[in-house]
């Protein structure tokens, strides 16, 4: 195919997005090479506002706009600090609804072979998150994989005092799944992370 330069690269960098191949990348530049101007211009505006307006908050890692952070809102508990790998963790955490504490950002999770040590992370201002009185408890959601594991090892031995619970999130059978497709690993979570039954 005989595409002009600009094209070409508009492609390939359309393509680098996670779950973009070459032919979507293609379907998305030929669509805003056919549409009115103003549809590029507005793309390119907010492309542009991005990069200008949102950055990390310094406090907790999420997406801020403004000198503004909405996961950081004066209205939610400070009791209880939730420690996730990616901001993508807290907006699938605030759809599922339930958690009304307060998020923590580490921007990935521990990986030496990879280079990811302790001080790529936003350890240090979790740990001085965590040494605040007011916190009792740090509920740790890294992904559930060995660098998630290790990374969740790693903060428990860090941030432990007294009158601090560290709890890990559960793991086990998903909401309308067959025990018959489901893995070992994931069976043995479940049995390790049972709970009494409730019969009131």
């Amino acid at each position: 195919m005989f595409l002009p330069a600009s094209v070409e690269n508009l492609i390939a960098e359309f393509a680098k997005f996670p779950g973009v191949g070459r032919r979507s990348a293609e379907r998305m530049v030929f669509d805003l090479l056919a549409a009115a101007p103003e549809r590029s211009q507005g793309l390119l505006d907010a492309l542009g506002s991005i990069k200008a307006g949102i950055t990390l908050c310094p406090q907790c890692g999420y997406f801020m706009e403004g000198g503004k952070c909405s996961a950081c809102q004066a209205d939610r508990h400070r009791d209880q600090i939730l420690v996730v790998e990616k901001p993508l963790d807290v907006i699938a955490l605030e759809k599922a609804g339930g958690f009304r504490g307060q998020y923590h950002v580490l921007g990935g999770h521990l990986s030496p072979l990879k280079g990811v040590t302790p001080d790529k992370l936003r350890l240090a201002q979790l740990y001085d998150r965590a040494a605040n009185p007011e916190v009792h408890e740090i509920i740790l959601a890294t992904s559930p994989s060995v660098e998630g594991d290790a990374t969740a090892l790693f903060i428990s031995r860090q941030v432990e005092r007294d009158g601090l619970r560290i709890t890990r999130l559960g793991r086990g059978v998903p909401m309308g799944g067959s025990l018959e497709y489901t893995d070992a690993g994931t069976l043995r979570l479940a049995l390790e992370g049972r709970r009494g039954f409730d019969t009131r």
